[in-house]
C-alpha cells in the first residue's frame, strides 16, 4: 500500500460552507492549512442551499437580534443553549456585513440595501407578525456563499497557506495518548494509497447525514463521516435523535424547494384544494417552524388528505406569484421543478412530501468551535479538535432549526473554529506530533491500511451493499420519520443490528486502486449503519415528543424529565451508551425565554 506523510498547521475535513469559512481564517492567521474534501469545494453541498441567511437588518421592517434569539428559542423547542444562541443571533448582522465586503452579490432592494425574505418560525417582536429576515441571493444563496468564500482563499493574502486535496476521503482521526488529535489519515480516491496528515489542529466540517433516509435533501458526499470517525475516536455525539424534516422536498426525489417559496406568498394544499395550515398554525400558517409545518402535512397524508394515486404528497401553491416575479426571485425553483418533476410552477402547483433535510445534532462543541465531552459537571474542551457547520453541535438548533440559520450557523462556526485554532497554535504553540517516520504508518494507519488490504485482497463478499443501502433508507423512513412509536424504534434498532451483521460479508468486486467508487460506497454505507444507530438509539430513549422528534406515544413535550441534552457514545463492541446533560438557559446578556407551549 503506497504511504505518504504529509505535515501542517491545520488539517480541516470538508469543503463546504464551514470548512472554507474556517480555512479563510486560518489562512489570514498564515498557518499551514490542508482541506480534505471529497469533491472540489465549489460542488460541496452548501451549494445546495437556496433560501438566504438569517441577520437582523432591518432593511425591510424594524428588526432587532433579541427577537431573532426570540425565534430560534422558541425555534429550538427550548433545548437550544440561550447562550450560544445569543451569541450566534447577535454576531448576525457582522457575519453578513462581511460576506458583503468579500464579495457576496445579494440581491437589492430598490434603495440598494441587502434584500431579506421572510421564512418560517421569523417574526418581529416576539411572535407580534411576521419578519423579513433570511438575506437573500435571488434562491441561489448557497451558491453564492460558497463561491465568495472559496474564492476569498484563492486571494493573495490567503492563497499561498491554503491547500485543497479534492477527491480524498478521510478514514480516521488521529489521536495520541494524551486524547488530543494529531491529525487524519485519507484515502487518495483518484490514484489510490494512503495519506497521513499529521497537524496541530484538525477541524471537521463534514456538513450533514441524511442519506440514510428514503427521501432526503442531502448530496452523495453527506454520509456523516465526520460523525463517524470522532464517534470511533471516543468522541460522543450530542442530540442525534433530532433529524429534521424539510416540509417540502420534490415529490419523489426529495430536491429541495426552498421556505422562501412560502416566504414570497406560496403555499400548501390538500387533495380538497384546502389551504390546511390554518389548522395547525393558524397565526401564521404556512410560515410556521419546519416541524409543525411537516407534522401538518404528514397529518393530511395520514389521515387520506393527500394527492396523487397514492395520495402520499400534497401540492405548493405559487403559480398566483405571477411568472415575472417567480423567475426574479425564485428561477431555481422554476428550473427545478421543471427538469425534476415536469412541472411549470408558473402554470400549477409543485408536488411535494416532507423529506429528511437536516441534523440538529452532532460533534459536540461550545461557541468557540472548539469538539468538548461532558466530565459530570461541565464540558472539556479537547485541545486541538473543531468541528464547524451541520457536523457540529454548539446547541444553536436544538430540537429544530428554522429556516436560514443554517448558513449562519456555517459562516459564524467556521469562523470561530478557523480563529480558535489558530490561537490554540500561535498562543499556546503546542508540540507538533511528528513521530519518526520509520514505524508511523504502522502505528497510526495500520488498521486502516489492513482493512483496505483486506477489502483489496479478499473475496467478493456474499452480501451485495445494495441490500443493506435499500431497506436501510426504506426502514429508517418508516421507522424514524415525522412520527415515531416505540415498536418501530424498538424494531429499527434490531433492524440496524442486522444490518452490521450482513455487512461482515460485503466485500468489493472492483479491486482497483484507481477512483474505486466501490471503495467509496463501502466506507459511506458503513458510516451511515453508525450514524442510524446513533440516532435511533437516542431517539428510542427520548420519550416525549420535542421539535423534530415527535412520539406518537409521547405527544407531548416533558420540560420536567427531558430538558436535556443527550450525549450518545458508540462503544468499541458497536452499542450504544447514553448520557444526557443539562441545557443552558443563561443568556449571555439577555433575559431567560423560559419554556412555554409552542404556538405559531
Amino acid at each position: 500500500m503506497d504511504v505518504r506523510l504529509e505535515e501542517f498547521d491545520v488539517v480541516i475535513v470538508g469543503a463546504g460552507g464551514a470548512g472554507l469559512a474556517a480555512a479563510v481564517h486560518t489562512g489570514m492567521a498564515k498557518l499551514k492549512t490542508a482541506v480534505i474534501s471529497e469533491v472540489f469545494p465549489t460542488r460541496s453541498h452548501t451549494v445546495s442551499a437556496q433560501g438566504g441567511i438569517n441577520a437582523a437588518l432591518a432593511n425591510m421592517d424594524e428588526d432587532y437580534w433579541i427577537w431573532h434569539m426570540y425565534d430560534t428559542v422558541k425555534g429550538s423547542d427550548y433545548i437550544g443553549d440561550q447562550d450560544a444562541i445569543e451569541f450566534f443571533t447577535k454576531n448576525a448582522p457582522k457575519a453578513i456585513i462581511e460576506l458583503e465586503h468579500w464579495g457576496m452579490p445579494f440581491s437589492r432592494t430598490e434603495k440598494g440595501q441587502v434584500y431579506q425574505r421572510a421564512f418560517g418560525g421569523q417574526t418581529r417582536n416576539f411572535g407580534e407578525s411576521i419578519a423579513h429576515r433570511a438575506c437573500a441571493v435571488a434562491d441561489r444563496s448557497g451558491h453564492a456563499l460558497l463561491h465568495t468564500l472559496f474564492e476569498r482563499t484563492l486571494r493573495p493574502d490567503i492563497a499561498p497557506y491554503v491547500s485543497y486535496y479534492s477527491e480524498y476521503y478521510a478514514l480516521k482521526l488521529m489521536m495520541d495518548e494524551n486524547n488530543k488529535p494529531m491529525g487524519v489519515v485519507a484515502w487518495d480516491m483518484v490514484n489510490g494509497g494512503i495519506h497521513i496528515f499529521f497537524a496541530y489542529a484538525v477541524i471537521f466540517a463534514t456538513g450533514g447525514n441524511t442519506r440514510n433516509f428514503r427521501t432526503n435533501t442531502n448530496a452523495h458526499v453527506n454520509t456523516g463521516i465526520g460523525w463517524t470517525l470522532c464517534a470511533k475516536a471516543g468522541i460522543p455525539i450530542k442530540d442525534p435523535e433530532f433529524v429534521q424534516f424539510h416540509p417540502t422536498g420534490i415529490y419523489g426525489v426529495g430536491n429541495l424547494i426552498t421556505e422562501g417559496v412560502r416566504g414570497e406568498g406560496g403555499y400548501l394544499i390538500n387533495a380538497n384544494g384546502e389551504r390546511f395550515m390554518k389548522k395547525y398554525a393558524p397565526h401564521v400558517l404556512d410560515l410556521a417552524s419546519r416541524d409543525v409545518v411537516s407534522r401538518g402535512m404528514a397529518t393530511e397524508i395520514r389521515e387520506g388528505r393527500g394527492v396523487g394515486p397514492k395520495k402520499d404528497h400534497l401540492l405548493l401553491k405559487l403559480d398566483h406569484l405571477g411568472k415575472d416575479f417567480i423567475m426574479d426571485k425564485l428561477p431555481g425553483i422554476w428550473e427545478l421543478a421543471y427538469k425534476f418533476v415536469g412541472v411549470d410552477c408558473t402554470k400549477d402547483p409543485i408536488p411535494v412530501q416532507p423529506t429528511a433535510h437536516y441534523h440538529m445534532g452532532g460533534i459536540p462543541t461550545n461557541v468557540k468551535g472548539e469538539v468538548v465531552v461532558w466530565e459530570g459537571d461541565k464540558e472539556v474542551p479537547i485541545p486541538g479538535l473543531y468541528a464547524a457547520g451541520e457536523c457540529a453541535c454548539p446547541s444553536l438548533h436544538g430540537a429544530n432549526r428554522l429556516g436560514c440559520n443554517s448558513l449562519l450557523d456555517l459562516v459564524i462556526t467556521g469562523k470561530e473554529a478557523g480563529n480558535n485554532a489558530a490561537k490554540y497554535i500561535l498562543e499556546e504553540k503546542p508540540v507538533f506530533p511528528n513521530p519518526p517516520e520509520d514505524y508511523v504508518a504502522d502505528k497510526y494507519a495500520k488498521d486502516v491500511i489492513d482493512k483496505l488490504n483486506e477489502l483489496f485482497d479478499g473475496p467478493e463478499g456474499s452480501v451485495k451493499m445494495d441490500e443493506i443501502w435499500e431497506d436501510l433508507r426504506d426502514t429508517m423512513q418508516h421507522n424514524m420519520s415525522v412520527f415515531r412509536i416505540e415498536e418501530g424504534l424498538k424494531e429499527q434498532m434490531k433492524i440496524i443490528d442486522g444490518y452490521f451483521e450482513k455487512f461482515k460479508n460485503v466485500g468489493l468486486t472492483d479491486k482497483s486502486k484507481v477512483f474505486n467508487t466501490e471503495l467509496v460506497e463501502y466506507f459511506d454505507l458503513e458510516s451511515l449503519l453508525y450514524v442510524s444507530k446513533l440516532e435511533t438509539a437516542a431517539a428510542l430513549n427520548r420519550t416525549e415528543s420535542r421539535g423534530a422528534h415527535y412520539r406518537d406515544d409521547y405527544p407531548e413535550r416533558d420540560d420536567e424529565n427531558w430538558l436535556k441534552h443527550t450525549v450518545a457514545y458508540l462503544k468499541e463492541d458497536g452499542s450504544v451508551e447514553l448520557d444526557y446533560k443539562p441545557v443552558r438557559m443563561k443568556p449571555l446578556t439577555a433575559p431567560t425565554f423560559p419554556p412555554k407551549k409552542r404556538v405559531y
